[in-house]
C-alpha cells in the first residue's frame, strides 16, 4: 500500500480528533490537576501569578499554574478547531475533498479552508510559546516541567507558610 503526503495529513487529522476527544473526556474524568474545573482560573489568580512569575524559584503549584492553564485551554480550543475544520475543507492541492465537505456550501468550505490555514499558523505560535515557557521554567526557575508532562507526576516543595 502506498501513501502520499495528503493521506498522511488526513490520518494525522483523524489522530488529532481522537486525541482531542480523549483530552476532553480526561478534562472531566481525569485526576484533579488536569480537570477543567482546576484549569479555569480567575483573572485575579492570573494577574497575581504574573506578578511573581519572574521570581527565580519554582512555581509551587501542584498542577498547572495560571499561565499554564491558559496555555492548555488555548491549545485545546485551537487544536480542536483545526481538527474539526479539516473535516470540511477542499483544496486545489488535493484530488479529493475532506469527508464532510459535501455537507456544506462552497462558501462555507472556502471559509473553513481559510480558517484551517490561518489556524495552523496560530498553533505554531502557541507551540513556540509553550516550548519557550517550558525552557523558561527549566532554565530560569529550575523547575522541570517536561517529566510531569509525560508522567503526570510533579513534585512540589511545600513552603513553610503554606504548611
Amino acid at each position: 500500500m502506498e501513501f502520499d503526503t495528503i493521506d498522511w495529513h488526513f490520518y494525522a487529522g483523524y489522530l488529532m480528533l481522537g486525541l482531542v476527544g480523549f483530552r476532553l473526556l480526561w478534562g472531566f474524568l481525569g485526576p484533579s490537576p488536569v480537570r477543567f474545573k482546576t484549569l479555569l482560573m480567575s483573572p485575579a489568580d492570573i494577574f497575581s501569578y504574573l506578578k511573581i512569575m519572574n521570581r527565580r524559584e519554582p512555581s509551587g503549584t501542584p498542577g498547572h499554574n495560571p499561565v499554564g492553564s491558559i496555555s492548555v485551554l488555548l491549545m485545546i480550543v485551537f487544536i480542536s478547531a483545526q481538527a474539526v475544520t479539516g473535516l470540511f475543507i477542499e483544496s486545489d492541492d488535493f484530488y479529493e475533498s475532506a469527508p464532510l465537505a459535501s455537507y456544506v456550501s462552497d462558501e462555507t468550505i472556502g471559509w473553513l479552508t481559510w480558517w484551517h490555514h490561518l489556524n495552523a499558523k496560530i498553533i505554531l505560535v502557541l507551540v513556540a510559546l509553550h516550548v519557550g515557557a517550558v525552557l523558561f521554567y527549566l532554565i530560569w526557575k529550575k523547575e522541570n516541567l517536561i517529566k510531569p508532562m509525560f508522567t503526570g507526576w510533579k513534585w512540589v516543595k511545600v513552603k513553610k507558610n503554606d504548611a
